[in-house]
């Protein structure tokens, strides 16, 4: 059966990901969509990286921070960066693309979720961004649609998700409140969730691919800290996701994370996410 490979991945800076190897990882992986997140340049960066893809990119407001972008064999058909309220400043954050899976229409999104601090200013992004994404989400999934989010996240969901969570639970990245979030995106469509904070929403029926995939494991890890042995010591976190409709969710072949076979041979602190979708 045909099938369409989505990898996404934070090359933390599309040209220093260039230069270090990100090519010869994309010349061997077969993929036919990619999304960026932590661009942090502008289109021409993109091209010299990417020669011959299509893309669609969303510059942060800050030059040499964020940015998001979809590169593709074929050009999408269709795309958006309206995210959020009016006073929100989400560029470089959040970026759609409309692509034909056969007679189908697949909305693939790239996303970069706010690293945040606790009870800082940082936070209270986060927590902004966090609220249109439930929003959005929501949006994205009426009548059996064809959806995917993927990008850096900045979220592990649950304790599987984080080597060492016992040592995270005040921190940006693992608060009770960060989860919940996610245990509303991902709780059954309709039915009432409570979350790891105790809060109670309604579940919007999402499914986290490398999860159901994968099972009740620790991780697979999507990214590991440059300092230390966090990496030679497989000590890192799943915040790398695919979040995909139902429907989409049903068509899942694989799912793999590239994870460097050396720590000399990372092109990025984040390991791309690798799936396969049959059409």
């Amino acid at each position: 059966m045909p099938h369409l490979r989505i990898a996404s991945v934070n090359v933390n800076g599309i040209r220093a990901a260039a230069r270090n190897g990100m090519s010869g990882w994309l010349d061997a992986a077969d993929v036919d969509i990619l999304t960026l997140q932590e661009v942090r340049g502008q289109d021409e960066h993109i091209e010299a990286a990417l020669p011959g893809w299509s893309f669609i990119h969303d510059e942060a407001t800050a030059k040499g921070r964020a940015g998001v972008a979809i590169a593709s064999r074929t050009p999408a058909v269709a795309s958006r960066t309206t995210f959020g309220a009016d006073d929100f400043d989400s560029k470089g954050r959040w970026i759609e693309g409309d692509f034909h899976l056969g007679d189908r229409t697949l909305t693939v999104v790239s996303a970069y979720v706010h690293s945040g601090e606790a009870d800082t200013p940082k936070q209270d992004e986060k927590w902004k961004f966090l609220d249109a994404f439930g929003i959005r989400l929501e949006e994205l999934s009426r009548d059996d649609a064809l959806a995917l989010v993927t990008g850096d996240l900045n979220v592990g969901h649950r304790e599987l998700d984080i080597k060492n969570w016992r040592g995270n639970r005040k921190k940006a990245g693992f608060l009770p409140r960060e989860r919940a979030y996610f245990d509303r995106f991902l709780g059954d469509a309709g039915s009432e969730v409570t979350g790891v904070d105790g809060t109670v929403g309604t579940g919007l029926g999402w499914i986290d691919v490398g999860r159901r995939f994968h099972g009740e494991i620790d991780g697979p890890y999507t990214w590991w800290s440059m300092r230390g042995q966090a990496f030679d010591n497989d000590s890192g976190w799943r915040i790398d996701y695919h979040l995909a409709t139902p429907s989409l969710a049903e068509r899942v072949e694989s799912y793999h994370v590239a994870r460097a076979a050396a720590y000399d041979q990372r092109w990025s602190d984040h390991a791309p996410v690798i799936v396969d979708y049959s059409y």
